[in-house]
């Protein structure tokens, strides 16, 4: 059992110390641009400080949306140049008003203040949501090419090295009206160990493909309970190892930080953990589910891990609880919440936190995750993370922009605090959307839970520990 395992071990504080209420440690309309022919306004009729294209908005534009918006990228049209950017100038301008795009949900709040930057921030300043509405409202003027500012290159949303590709034998039909979870024994084929620098999680039908998980089973025992295709049903819930990698609607690869790895002993076979949920629709087909690796060449001086903690695990009285503390969100109800606060175990080594993710489903709209410290160095009480702007839609985990030395520090004694919010109402679209697929057309009450319209409450922590063991 890995670090992973020892910390679902972990304490739950007193009751006593939980009457308040669950608060947080803190720390201290648009259309489409109108550009006539495709060719935007002239740059000869321009303002001189209206921005333009070439001169201000390609490298917000291709920095910060380019990476998902590309020629057969995850989003539903490319937005690389001037052709095909300026005729979605008013939808840009009014989804970063919004907050809707680009799909990064953490945020600096009045109720957290996070000491940390995050690796490939996507979020626009304040500074240049206004040029991107100005250049909206101005009609999308192109500017001069030949005097074009240099353009960022945007994150790459793909591995750029890979050695291995495992992928799933199965076709897997998903329909009906229930949630079904499958499991995949796959052989990544090593006669000794490896260490894994990155992985990418590839789904064979995201129209159906909840989420993914990947373990490591190190002794193989996984392919005795698979059939000729290497599948088995599985629990969403069940643990078949470390936790190395994971894929929810919107994430990038998985990267580990340098000067660490994620092991994968010799003989090992890696789990793949799908959770299907059926569009309500036709019969969709996962013809392979894939995951590509990147190998380090040498024994790294940290490991690496990811470990989930929360879904009830040390829960707190909430303000719903109806004859006593209870996971359950009631219908036709805005603000509800649900905390946590998790004791790590206490013969636990010091680690460094080096990634951080938020994982609600359609009910969830902000989720907050703090430590209070007893035992590591950092402040007494710290913000980790706020998602106060949390879609289902866009889930992706949150590295830390500095190195592996200069990452947040956790220590057996001390506590994780995890905070959800859910809007159970008809003015949450994830809410329509959950009971579109039900038939229902009214708000019910929701519980703690592995499918889709269940809900949950769980913090991803990619953790590292020096490799000494």
């Amino acid at each position: 059992m890995g670090l992973v395992g020892v910390l679902s071990l972990g304490a739950c504080k007193d009751d006593s110390a939980g009457d308040d209420g669950g608060q947080a440690p803190t720390t201290g309309s648009a259309t489409e641009a109108d550009s006539g022919d495709g060719s935007g306004t002239d740059a000869g009729n321009v303002d001189p400080n209206t921005p333009t294209w070439y001169q201000e908005i390609a490298p917000t534009v291709i920095s910060k949306c380019a990476g998902c918006h590309s020629e057969g990228g995850i989003a539903p049209f490319p937005l690389h140049d001037y052709e095909s950017a300026a005729p979605w100038a008013g939808v840009l301008a009014e989804a970063v008003e919004s907050g809707t795009m680009p799909p990064f949900a953490v945020d600096d709040t009045d109720e957290c203040q996070m000491n940390y930057d995050w690796q490939d921030d996507i979020r626009l300043s304040d500074e240049e949501k206004l040029a991107l509405r100005a250049w909206a409202d101005a009609g999308a003027p192109e500017g001069d090419p030949d005097t074009a500012v240099d353009v960022p290159i945007p994150p790459s949303t793909d591995l750029t090295q890979i050695d291995t590709t495992l992928a799933m034998e199965a076709s897997m039909v998903v329909g009906g009206d229930q949630d079904e979870f499958w499991c995949f024994s796959l052989d990544p084929g090593l006669t000794e160990d490896q260490y894994l620098r990155a992985l990418q999680i590839r789904p064979g039908n995201d129209k159906v493909v909840h989420h993914v998980l990947i373990y490591v089973d190190e002794d193989g025992a996984s392919a005795e309970s698979a059939g000729p295709d290497g599948s088995f049903p599985c629990s969403g819930g069940s643990l078949q190892g470390d936790l190395i990698g994971a894929w929810a609607p919107g994430a990038l690869p998985t990267r580990v930080p340098e000067g660490a790895g994620m092991l994968v002993p010799a003989g090992s076979r890696l789990v793949m953990n799908i959770h299907y949920h059926p569009t309500g629709g036709a019969d969709e087909i996962d013809e392979g589910t894939s995951l590509e690796i990147d190998w380090l060449e040498e024994r790294p001086p940290w490991l690496a891990q990811l470990a989930l903690i929360g879904n009830g695990q040390c829960l707190l009285p909430g303000p719903n609880d109806n004859g006593g503390v209870e996971f359950v969100i009631p219908p036709d109800v805005a603000d509800h919440t649900e905390s946590m606060l998790f004791t790590l175990p206490s013969d636990l080594p010091e680690l460094r936190l080096w990634q951080i993710g938020a994982h609600m489903h359609y009910l969830g709209v902000d989720m907050i995750i703090g430590t209070q410290r007893s035992n590591s160095p950092g402040p007494e009480e710290e913000c980790l993370l706020h998602a106060p702007n949390y879609s289902f839609e866009w889930q992706r985990l949150y590295s830390y922009d500095v190195s592996l030395e200069d990452t947040p520090r956790l220590a057996g004694g001390d506590q994780l605090y995890m905070r959800c919010t859910y809007d159970n109402t008809l003015n949450n679209p994830g809410v329509v959307e959950a009971l579109g697929q039900t038939g229902l057309e009214a708000p019910i009450e929701v519980r703690l839970g592995e499918e889709t319209l269940d809900e949950m409450c769980l913090g991803v922590y990619g953790i590292a520990f020096p490799n000494i063991f």
